[in-house]
């Protein structure tokens, strides 16, 4: 999750790291690395270096989750981390590469993207976001075995395209309200994406699309001043 900017929040993720490790289940926050997160980076006194290059990818190990008290923080690659995405943090594999997450102890997958750092909690493989760990039946529990295997590797972090969240209704005609309004002001990209959770139905309005992150934040900037509480998504 986010860089440690100040001694606080270095004190509070040190706190986060003992609590979960001794526990051994549970969502937890384990990460914070150079303001870019892509070059080498040191936690714990242990040195990581994102791989550029992976092929075919495949291991086990223990997933873990985090949640809320993270929603709306910077991630390791500078998007907005949400929740209810499906996304994940990994020490090494690099930002935009999807992964399938198979639960072996009840067959359940998912495919996360990785945008985040972590976990540094031994023998720990993956932190995935609160919709992946949903989905895996994994979220009472906190953690699980798995097997993660790569299905689409980036080649670099602007290979995504990135969009804008606004809003989320329940009422598709308001989704659509905003969409035209949006579309109006120039962004012409902009979508709707119907999501299902817990068995309600929401409709996601992005604006965008935008070709890189760097687009993105200057656009989230200004957005914000209608929609305080935008955030960066990618596809």
């Amino acid at each position: 999750m986010p860089s440690c900017r100040s001694v606080p929040m270095l004190a509070l993720v040190c706190l986060l790291l003992l609590l979960a490790g001794c526990s051994g289940s549970g969502p937890y926050t384990a990460t914070h690395t150079s303001p870019s997160g892509r070059g080498t980076y040191t936690v714990n006194g242990q040195t990581y270096r994102p791989l550029t290059s992976i092929g075919a990818y495949s291991k086990q190990g223990i997933a873990s989750w985090y949640g809320p008290q993270f929603h709306g923080r910077p991630t390791a690659n500078g998007e907005i981390y949400n929740m209810y995405s499906l996304t994940a943090a990994h020490r090494i594999l690099p930002f935009q590469t999807r992964v399938r997450v198979t639960n072996l102890e009840n067959g359940k997958s998912v495919q996360v993207r990785i945008n985040d750092r972590g976990p540094f909690v031994k023998n720990r493989l993956i932190d995935l976001s609160y919709n992946a760990a949903r989905q895996l039946d994994m979220i009472g529990q906190g953690t699980a075995k798995v097997r993660v295997e790569a299905v689409k590797v980036a080649a670099n972090e602007d290979s995504a395209r990135y969009f804008v969240q606004l809003g989320s209704f329940s009422e598709l005609q308001n989704a659509r309200r905003l969409l035209r309004k949006t579309k109006s002001r120039g962004y012409s990209g902009s979508r709707i994406i119907r999501v299902s959770l817990d068995g309600r139905t929401f409709y996601r309005v992005q604006a965008g699309s935008f070709p890189n992150l760097a687009l993105a934040r200057k656009k989230l900037d200004r957005l914000r001043r209608t929609h305080p509480s935008s955030f960066i998504i990618a596809d």
